[in-house]
């Protein structure tokens, strides 16, 4: 499929140079304190307004944690840090005895629980790694990340310093809640200092601890309720107005933020103006919304969004499109693009339509505002464009999670040079086509036939792993069964056998269903913890029985009947609405 002559005039209309003075004034502008970020929210509306769209503003009170200081003495030396929103504040300092561990060097930005993947296969038990950590600091390389803080306080340490692998010192954020926090969220809120500081003080503060020096930790944080604002455009559709693209980004940043994410400010901003200029175009609705709260929240905005209007979002919204760290400098590749498997052939066609090249694909993560999973809407995007494995290895930069790959990701680096004019413009082009395409198709692009491939690979590994210990006969059959039913479907839909309304309602119920069960553990409308999700999460335990399994075998099987329980009724249930569309 080529660009359309239709389409090549809408990507023509994109206002670039309005987009590009976007990411100018945001270089100016720091956007992490709360009034500070509401500064942006008034840009955006003005932008917005001055390009002629109509801009509503929700005013919610969101639980934000604002870090403000924080350092790590050792042996009368004193080390500058940076403690991680929503870990706990200690102005007053603790002090314990440090125990240095070692991080497994492959996995330094892992989300896992698993101490084995977090410092090596060396950990075969739990009860050693309790045994060296507990009531001590634990000192270790790597990110301040909610999983990493989580296991650790839950082994009994009483504080957690890592090492950055960079002379700059990353902002991050440590807590697994997921938004604000509910009542049931409140036990799972960091309860230990978190700090960060960088490689050469961190090798400086563990030689120091080897020789028995105590370990202190002091930060300062500000946890409360805030008022902040979330600007949301709608450009309106045609035939099908009702339903919806949402397409999104957060605004507030770590400093000036330019490639995490003024960039992405930029680019919906930009694509809001080409829709909005284009809307005839236009058969369902474009929802474009700027989110508060990514940093200092954990995905604050975008969680009282989806908890706000989840019921819209049920029945209305088609898929849910991220704009994470666009047009920064030197990502011009696309080969880690973030998306769910039914939309990975929609998205290979438009990749290749502006670049010529096809992407390559990773699973969505449980991160970047990817608070719409529960709901069970299909998503794609949050990190698109990247350097190239090439030029990470040339510049000797190490893994981040955003501004394309350049190492000044949440740090005071993350200023006017890591944006790039010609490479944004190649990204507006991609979120522009994507969302066009997606909101004037008349036929939904998911291929849930896609997303079958993925479960047969998940369940043939687990059948690997369980051996003959367990029978996977009834969730392989429900998987036979769901295929037989699509290959059937997707012609008559083709074909106008089924109708436009009945097919789009199937493929949108399907989304419902086959979406939590592969990216959630907990209910729909619920929040997952900010740690790894593996592929359908019912069944991931299975890869314990790979490793020595001791007296756990009996529960690992266990929970693992429970997860094949979930699949075939989900996968039984798709089925059944299958059928019923398929009906005269």
């Amino acid at each position: 499929m080529a660009i359309s002559p239709a389409e090549r005039r809408v990507l023509d209309d994109i206002p670039l140079e309005e987009a590009w003075s976007l990411v100018e004034t945001f270089s100016t502008v720091h956007r992490c304190e709360p009034q500070d970020v509401d500064r942006g929210a008034e840009i955006i509306v003005e932008r917005a307004r001055r390009l002629g769209l109509a801009a509503e503003v929700h005013r919610p009170d969101v639980f934000l944690s604002i870090p403000h200081e924080a350092s790590v003495a050792v042996g009368g030396e004193a080390f500058r840090a940076k403690p991680p929103s929503l870990s706990r504040s200690v102005p007053e300092g603790v002090s314990a005895e440090a125990t240095h561990i070692r991080a497994n060097p492959k996995n330094l930005r892992t989300y896992s629980r698993d101490v084995r993947d977090v410092f090596g296969e060396n950990f075969t038990d739990w009860a050693d790694f309790k045994r060296r950590i507990e009531g001590r600091i634990l000192i270790t390389e790597g990110f301040g990340n909610p999983a990493l803080t989580s296991l650790v306080q839950d082994m009994g340490a009483v504080g957690l310093v890592v090492a950055n692998p960079g002379e700059n010192i990353h902002w991050g954020t440590s807590s697994q809640v997921w938004g604000s926090p509910g009542l049931d969220d409140l036990a799972r809120k960091a309860a230990i200092p978190v700090v960060a500081v960088n490689k050469a003080d961190g090798e400086a503060i563990k030689a120091l601890v080897s020789r028995g020096e105590t370990v202190t930790i002091r930060s300062r944080l500000e946890e409360g309720w805030f008022p902040q604002s979330i600007p949301v455009v709608t450009i309106p559709g045609g035939a099908e107005a009702d339903r919806f693209v949402l397409l999104h980004g957060h605004y507030d940043s770590w400093e000036v933020g330019v490639g995490d994410n003024a960039t992405g400010n930029a680019a919906l901003l930009g694509v809001a103006a080409a829709l909005h200029r284009n809307r005839g175009a236009l058969r369902r609705s474009v929802r474009i919304a700027w989110w508060p709260g990514h940093s200092t929240g954990r995905y604050a905005g975008s969680t009282w969004y989806a908890d706000a209007f989840a019921l819209d979002l049920d029945r209305n919204c088609v898929a849910a499109v991220n704009c994470d760290s666009p047009g920064c400098r030197g990502a011009t590749s696309y080969h880690k693009t973030t998306c769910m498997s039914e939309l990975r052939g929609f998205v290979t066609e438009v990749i290749t339509d502006v670049t010529g090249t096809a992407p390559r694909f990773i699973r969505p993560k449980r991160a970047g505002d990817a608070s719409f999973f529960n709901i069970g809407i299909s998503s794609y995007y949050s990190l698109s464009s990247t350097m190239p494995d090439e030029l990470l290895e040339e510049k000797g930069y190490y893994e981040v999670s955003g501004c394309g790959g350049n190492i000044a990701w949440h740090t005071e680096d993350d200023t006017m040079e890591i944006a790039d004019k010609a490479i944004l413009k190649t990204d507006l082009d991609i979120y522009t086509l994507s969302v066009l395409r997606h909101a004037g198709a008349e036929r939904l692009p998911t291929d849930w036939r896609a997303t079958l491939d993925e479960f047969e690979g998940t369940l043939a590994r687990c059948r690997a792993a369980t051996g003959g210990d367990f029978d996977w006969n009834e969730a392989e059959q429900a998987t036979a069964e769901l295929r037989t039913a699509l290959d059937a479907f997707y012609p008559a839909f083709e074909e106008g056998r089924v109708s436009l309304r009945s097919g789009n309602d199937l493929l949108m119920q399907l989304s419902r269903i086959l979406v939590p069960i592969n990216f959630t553990r907990t209910p729909r409308f619920a929040q997952d913890p900010a740690i790894a999700c593996p592929a359908l999460p019912g069944l991931a335990s299975a890869a314990e029985l790979e490793r020595p399994a001791g007296d756990i075998r009996d529960h690992v099987l266990t929970e693992v009947r429970r997860g094949a329980n979930r699949y075939v009724a989900a996968l039984t249930g798709a089925q059944r609405l299958v059928a019923e569309a398929m009906r005269p």
